[in-house]
């Protein structure tokens, strides 16, 4: 990629003033250096553009001729070498000084070399990002792990644990391996494999997975799964099976250039054979002039330009809507989309629980149920607890310390506030302290069933009431949901959370309850947009977090949040920057623009060969000759001049942008 980017920037230096130079040799009067002398210089300039920067194409034209297969190395390497030497020719055929302006085409040869270099550097860019994620997803795991021998604790790097060896995991450490839970509890975040925001209570008998991160409590493990066996592992394997699994996409120009170039070597040959035998005279110079015509008018400049400027005016103007788009086997993977996938967490969702429902018992005030919970729960560094803290805080409620405290793992807390015990926590653990709850159980139902956390508080035995925390939709994600169905897309829902939390949300959202994928481990992912894929339909994956990659990169497109972490980003051929849902129909959209605009381009740049070809070789010839039909009234041979030749190259080369140019103007 460094070589690529040396190449590029060389040559764009370079270029420049071979192109100031070819266009005033052209506009005579504008330079008071003589033609020949311009002819020099651009030589000086553009030996290295062509042999050393241009060195890729030459090497791959080689390559193509010996495997006798066409490609577009072979077409930037026989159009750019026709048109320097030819050029060259030219410019020894004329000394400085000496009258007339040698016809040069060094500043068609460098354009394509620099053109085509920028569009390879794009191509480096996006798949340089493959080895990348498999390098973050490794960086994820812990170094070391607490073992604990005959009672005994010590510190030993990861790669010396095996399996039955019992590891001590105190709060704020990461979970150093797969295993079982022997003693104590805790609460863990689990969202960097399972990407579902709310933390999970583990205790005796409890699975648990490396690289998760325990928030509270201590505990002792047994490991069971090390090294490649561990889930992380099996994560890291599907993004690399899925990545090095996907054909790569072939480029629309390569497939062009795979008919395009025999053509032209066929007619450019054939163009030279006739004009020997059967040209008027001087026949040997006539044959050579519609020879190099030929080569010149069919150099790729345009088919060259075609890819990359509407790459570049696309990705720009994705940039600036939110939208980045890693190259073009993005923008061709988005073609033929049929369904949108969407992850649950952080995705759909804002990714962090809130508060949504304060139910206080008859009598009781919600402002004073809020305030004593939030209490409560200062002291516990529990997220629920935080949603509940942070809720009071929204309110403008007054908060007073406890004078007592315990967290109770996996349950709830206790507190002393006013000198009576005050508990938040689950239904089962007031129930068990003998708190009556009958009163509010039909509230309790209703919230669990629209896929709620659900809470009580109670004080001196008494219920004061419910509290209700879930990771709430984001704005914009019914309206998105709405816009890809209304554009035929069928939209669904893809998450590691329980089913009834998942069709509240999917409900919420405006997802068919039939398109609802709830429960899916990480692993699992991958495997069902697998199975969408092979009921032939393409997908689309949008997800943000590692439990994500490997369906992102399962899938035909993957569109990652710009919020979620740097494994979902680079597997993934589209980045949402700003993070919202929204994004998601905007990218389909532009992607689906770019590519369009690209195939207009290849098309209009091969149409243009196609008809210019003919007259390069002098196929007009016995119509436009002096003495012909209409020639008398044209004034015109009927053959193509190798200068007139470079202009119409020129100008399809400017329609080519133009039309990219309409890119800046999508919305």
């Amino acid at each position: 990629q460094r070589a690529l980017a040396r190449r590029f920037v060389i040559a764009g230096a370079l270029s420049l003033p071979v192109v100031v130079l070819g266009n005033l040799g052209m506009l005579p009067g504008l330079s008071a250096v003589p033609p020949a002398v311009q002819a020099w210089v651009q030589l000086v300039l553009a030996t290295p553009v062509q042999f050393w920067a241009g060195w890729p194409f030459l090497r791959g034209s080689w390559v193509a001729v010996r495997r006798r297969t066409a490609d577009m190395n072979l077409l930037v390497g026989i159009g750019t070498l026709t048109a320097y030497l030819a050029s060259l020719v030219a410019t020894v055929a004329h000394r400085p000084g000496e009258a007339g302006a040698p016809h040069v085409y060094f500043d068609t040869a460098v354009v394509i070399v620099t053109l085509i270099l920028l569009g390879r550097l794009l191509e480096s860019r996006a798949r340089a990002s493959t080895s990348q994620a498999l390098r973050r997803l490794l960086d994820l795991r812990p170094r070391t792990a607490r073992r604990v021998r005959d009672g005994a604790t010590s510190e030993v790097p990861l790669d010396q644990v095996v399996p039955g060896d019992e590891l001590l995991v105190r709060p704020g450490e990461q979970v150093p391996v797969d295993g079982v839970v022997l003693e104590g509890r805790s609460s863990l975040d689990v969202s960097l494999l399972t990407g579902e925001s709310l933390p999970v209570d583990v205790g005796p008998g409890d699975r648990v997975h490396g690289a998760t991160l325990n928030q509270s409590g201590a505990f002792h493990m047994r490991a069971d799964r090390v090294g490649a066996d561990s889930m992380l592992m099996q994560i890291v394997r599907l993004v690399e099976r899925a990545q090095a699994g996907k054909a790569e996409v072939a480029r629309l120009a390569d497939r062009v250039a795979a008919v395009f170039v025999p053509a032209v070597l066929v007619v450019a040959l054939l163009a030279f054979a006739l004009w020997l035998l059967l040209g008027p005279e001087p026949r040997l110079g006539g044959a050579v002039m519609k020879l190099v015509a030929v080569l010149i008018i069919a150099c790729p400049c345009a088919l060259g330009l075609a890819t990359p400027t509407a790459l570049i005016v696309g990705m720009g103007r994705g940039a600036e809507l939110g939208v980045l788009i890693r190259g073009a086997d993005a923008l061709e993977a988005a073609d033929g989309i049929g369904a949108v996938v969407f992850d649950k967490t952080g995705t759909l969702t804002r990714g962090r629980p809130v508060l949504t429902d304060v139910v206080p018992a008859a009598g009781i005030e919600a402002d004073r149920l809020l305030a004593m919970a939030a209490s409560a729960e200062q002291r516990s560094e529990h997220p629920l607890a935080a949603a509940v803290v942070q809720g009071a805080h929204e309110r403008g409620l007054a908060l007073r310390p406890p004078e007592d405290f315990e967290a109770l793992a996996g349950r709830g807390v206790l507190a002393v506030l006013d000198g009576r015990p005050t508990w938040v926590g689950s239904a089962p653990l007031l129930a068990g302290q003998g708190v009556d709850l009958a009163a509010l159980a039909p509230e309790l139902e209703r919230l669990e069933e629209a896929g709620r956390t659900v809470f009580a508080v109670a004080q001196g035995g008494a219920a004061l009431g419910l509290l209700a925390v879930a990771d709430t939709l984001k704005p914009d994600a019914r309206a998105t949901v709405a816009a890809l169905e209304r554009g035929g897309l069928a939209v669904w829902m893809i998450t590691g959370d329980h089913e009834r939390t998942a069709r509240a949300i999917a409900a919420e959202a405006g997802i068919a309850p039939e398109r609802v994928l709830a429960g899916v481990l990480p692993g699992d992912k991958s495997a069902r947009i697998a199975a969408l894929q092979a009921a032939g339909t393409r997908v689309a994956m949008v997800g943000d977090g590692l439990n994500d990659a490997p369906a992102l990169a399962q899938a035909d497109l993957g569109i990652a949040m710009g919020g979620g972490t740097d494994v979902a980003r680079e597997a993934s051929g589209i980045t949402l920057v700003r993070g919202d849902v929204g994004g998601a129909a905007v990218a389909l959209r532009l992607a689906r623009r770019t590519l369009q605009v690209i195939r207009q381009n290849l098309f209009w740049a091969f149409l243009y060969n196609s008809l210019g070809i003919p007259v390069a070789a002098g196929a007009l010839y016995p119509l436009l000759r002096a003495g012909g039909p209409v020639g008398p009234l044209l004034g015109w041979e009927g053959t193509l001049h190798p200068m007139l030749a470079s202009l119409a190259m020129a100008l399809s080369s400017v329609s080519v942008v133009s039309s990219s140019l309409r890119l800046r103007r999508f919305a």
